[in-house]
């Protein structure tokens, strides 16, 4: 099966892709199939997020509330566990530490962390080792995480001038992924949650609402999807073009509206 390649944008209002200058994503958008009604998950902060993206479940059900693991007191196996199982390389490539417990150990080929995400330029180091790397270790899926434009967002307000310059800063380092993707791939591309003023984590649409694109061969090219799609879809529509076995404890569905066929 063709690799797939999930590019994570922490903290980007769908909003800001039409105030900020993003030629890379905007181009992605005409060439495959989006959403920007998409849905996060409450509580609306990264680490619970991130769990039900990779676990396909809400946080009711894994019990991640806040930005501290913890074991899970009944375990889903994770789109990485998955993965492994099916002889699948995986690869992360983040800037916030605590991404690291999304797996279990020894399920990856390579992962790459840097501690960067509380600086401007922060996320180019993770570009750049994508870029390296990538084409090195053979993955069949790879995590790509940018970090700073949630910071962005905290230190600045979420769509004040210091974060959309951020948003724009971004564009240029998915654009740098988006060239060393070998053809063929499946890229997914979508934030975890959005904010307001400089905070997220409620049910504000401000926090809930965020972009959901996707775009590759085999996937519909300028296509807005009209289904509802939610942080749970992610981790069943990449087992699905991965051609791996479904867990059966994951609550989302295949966003099948947005694939050829």
């Amino acid at each position: 099966m063709p690799p797939v390649i999930f590019m994570m944008l922490d903290g980007l209002r769908p909003d800001a892709l039409t105030q900020a200058r993003t030629p890379r994503l905007d181009a992605f958008m005409a060439n495959g199939a989006y959403t920007l009604t998409a849905r996060s998950v409450m509580p609306s902060v990264t680490l619970p997020c991130h769990t039900s993206i990779f676990h396909s479940v809400p946080p009711t059900r894994h019990g991640i509330l806040d930005n501290n693991w913890h074991s899970m007191a009944r375990p889903v196996t994770g789109l990485i566990e998955a993965a492994y199982n099916a002889d699948k390389r995986c690869g992360f490539f983040h800037n916030w530490e605590p991404l690291r417990d999304l797996n279990r150990p020894e399920k990856l080929q390579i992962s790459f962390f840097v501690n960067t995400s509380y600086e401007q330029e922060g996320d180019r180091a993770i570009a750049e080792a994508a870029v390296k790397y990538l084409p090195l270790h053979n993955l069949d899926f790879a995590f790509v995480y940018f970090g700073v434009i949630d910071i962005a967002g905290h230190v600045y307000g979420w769509m004040s001038d210091g974060y959309i310059e951020q948003v724009e800063r971004t564009d240029e380092y998915v654009g740098m992924v988006l060239d060393a993707v070998l053809p063929g791939a499946t890229v997914i591309i979508h934030a975890d949650h959005g904010g307001h003023d400089r905070d997220h984590g409620t049910d504000r649409p401000e926090d809930m609402t965020i972009p959901w694109l996707i775009g590759g061969a085999g996937v519909k090219r300028g296509y807005q999807i009209q289904k509802q799609v939610t942080l749970l879809d992610t981790a069943p529509t990449i087992a699905h073009l991965l051609g791996i076995p479904r867990p059966a404890d994951w609550e989302g569905e295949v966003v099948a509206e947005a694939l050829e066929g």
